[in-house]
């Protein structure tokens, strides 16, 4: 049996993976939860082989969890099921330790032969993005991108300094960059920018 468990904050979603990947014999699926704090708890809990997540949630984002299962070398692997099809967030999957990566309007059946697929120690990429994934380079380093979408949703440059214990100078010096490096003319450009390409 393949041990499963969803992540995904969308309820309706989220049920109908669940009841889809039961219908399955070699898949159980363990639990499921609605956020990436939620998730990351019951993972550790539940220890499944496989968590199949979404990448927009709230606490966590899809990509993060997995960043954290790679930091943890927690034995499962991760499959992400998501609307975007971004070349960006492929690549900061893939150097995540993602295995499985699909768009959530593939056919159906999908989903369970990537898990088999992924369960086998192989990799299930969306093949279109597979090749996109690698045409444009991510210019951002990690604290640019982080600084750069607490600016994009509308926070100061102090709220972000004294949310990310860095001075006011520091969190301005790391937007400049970012906006630099995305040849933008401003924070709200440059997160734009960065959102279209799934770099942030």
């Amino acid at each position: 049996m393949i041990r499963v468990m969803l992540a995904e904050d969308q309820a309706m979603v989220r049920g109908a993976l669940s009841a889809l990947l039961n219908l399955e014999s070699d898949i159980d699926v363990l639990g499921s939860a609605a956020d990436g704090e939620e998730a990351w708890r019951e993972l550790q809990r539940l220890k499944p082989d496989v968590l199949v997540t979404d990448i927009e949630m709230p606490g966590l984002t899809g990509l993060e969890l997995a960043q954290r299962i790679q930091r943890h070398a927690l034995p499962m692997k991760v499959i992400i099921v998501t609307t975007f099809a971004r070349p960006g967030f492929l690549r900061r999957a893939l150097d995540a330790g993602v295995s499985g990566y699909l768009l959530k309007d593939a056919p159906a059946e999908n989903l369970a032969e990537a898990l088999r697929m992924v369960h086998r120690g192989g990799r299930a990429i969306d093949p279109q993005l597979a090749l996109e994934a690698w045409s444009e380079a991510d210019p951002l380093n990690d604290r640019e991108r982080q600084v750069l979408r607490l600016a994009g949703e509308g926070q100061s440059a102090n709220d972000i300094a004294s949310q990310l214990n860095l001075s006011h100078g520091t969190v301005r010096n790391y937007l400049s960059e970012a906006i630099g490096k995305l040849g933008a003319t401003n924070r709200i450009e440059a997160y734009r920018l960065a959102r279209q390409k799934g770099w942030l």
